[in-house]
């Protein structure tokens, strides 16, 4: 059972009786509220609440089954005028999201959710900043300039720019200064190559907390799997997969102690983080493994090249479709199946002729047989996965 411990804020009490209504003045768009998952918090997360409802932004704290023990943390916080929303069992950083998602939905229609962390990395200026753009708010942007921006969904934005409404809103960091703990600058960079690969989206750092969800994607951000860390880089696969733009604002890097207050688990959960990224690359090494044996048992029939790479390709093509479409892509199988089969078979028509004339150019060379594929076959990896990501599955 989830408890929830409302606060009522002085200006949206209840008239008292008798009084006299003034004229009513149209609705002000509803403004986005900060949505702070914590496990086990200490006192930074009542000082950022604080200043929170210092500065007249709502706050929705959710414990993740801390325990009895950290009672009296989240009494202080709806003491500062947060509300608390109270899980009986911790479900993880994405299942606790997931909850505060679906509390705002039912509660505060309208509005949207920046989630934030509740460990003191996130300043009130960039807790703000990442707010009004989110609102579409005109303000000054007094930070740094933004990480350039790349192709397509990814965009810098600063507050006094306007945001699509359906976009998301990353407020992120630069890991190139000398205060980032060695691990989370290596996290990143990987993480960040690996989104690339998978997605096509450009970003600075994967590993934010700080982000803006607009209302009309709550529903959508609700249904992400994932029930820990992999939760936030699942956000970011699916938005860069379905061409969701995700406006990068520049916030100031902080680390307390090396960052030890941290609750992320480097091995387990960057595992768990990679998870559907590993399940998309799988599948193709699979299908290269299965290619190869089946151009090499051909070949050795006596077979020509051409013949031999058109006969293992059909048969590993195959079943790479069917893997792919059920399997590694999110909503593959929803792609109508004639659709997806003829943009699967003209891909592979591409990548076999591509594949016969660099064997053949590579044998020419001088190379082995069995180099000369593995060679082109690596080179056609990452052009044949990013046209099934975006045209043969994709769902725009």
């Amino acid at each position: 059972m989830v408890t929830i411990r409302p606060h009522l804020r002085p200006e949206t009490a209840p008239a008292r009786p008798g009084a006299s209504l003034a004229p009513t003045e149209p609705a002000a768009p509803a403004r986005s509220v900060v949505l702070i998952p914590a496990l086990a918090p200490a006192r930074p997360l009542v000082d950022l609440v604080a200043r929170l409802a210092a500065d007249d932004i709502d706050a929705l704290v959710v414990d993740d089954g801390s325990g009895p023990d950290y009672e009296v943390v989240f009494d202080r916080c709806a003491l500062e005028g947060a509300e608390v929303l109270h899980l009986p069992e911790n479900r993880g950083k994405g299942g606790a999201l997931r909850a505060g998602i679906a509390h705002v939905r039912a509660t505060r229609p309208g509005s949207g959710v920046v989630t934030a962390d509740a460990d003191g990395q996130h300043t009130l200026a960039d807790i703000r900043r990442v707010r009004d753009v989110l609102d579409g708010i005109e303000a000054s942007a007094d930070g740094p300039a933004g990480p350039a921006s790349a192709d397509g969904a990814v965009r810098r934005a600063s507050a006094s720019r306007a945001v699509p409404r359906t976009d998301l809103v990353l407020g992120v960091r630069g890991f190139d200064r000398a205060e980032v703990p060695l691990r989370s600058r290596l996290g990143n960079v990987v993480s960040s190559w690996v989104l690339r690969f998978a997605s096509g989206a450009r970003l600075g750092d994967t590993q934010t907390g700080l982000r803006g969800l607009p209302a009309s994607r709550l529903a959508w951000a609700e249904a992400i799997p994932g029930d820990r860390y992999e939760y936030e880089y699942s956000m970011l696969v699916r938005a860069g997969r379905e061409g969701i733009g995700l406006h990068q604002v520049p916030i100031e890097t902080v680390y307390l102690d090396d960052n030890e207050a941290s609750h992320f688990r480097p091995v387990r959960d960057s595992l768990r983080v990679l998870g559907p990224v590993v399940a998309f690359m799988g599948s193709g090494l699979l299908t290269f493994a299965l290619d190869t044996l089946l151009f090499l048992a051909v070949s050795a029939l006596g077979a020509p090249v051409w013949l031999a790479l058109a006969a293992a390709r059909l048969l590993s093509a195959s079943g790479n479709f069917a893997l792919n479409r059920r399997v590694v892509f999110d909503g593959g199988a929803d792609v109508p199946l004639g659709r997806a089969l003829a943009r699967y078979g003209v891909l592979a028509a591409v990548v076999l002729g591509a594949g016969v004339l660099l064997v053949d150019a590579l044998v020419g060379l001088g190379a082995s047989l069995l180099v000369a594929k593995v060679t082109t076959d690596l080179a056609l990896f990452v052009l044949s996965f990013v046209v099934q990501r975006l045209v043969v599955f994709g769902r725009r």
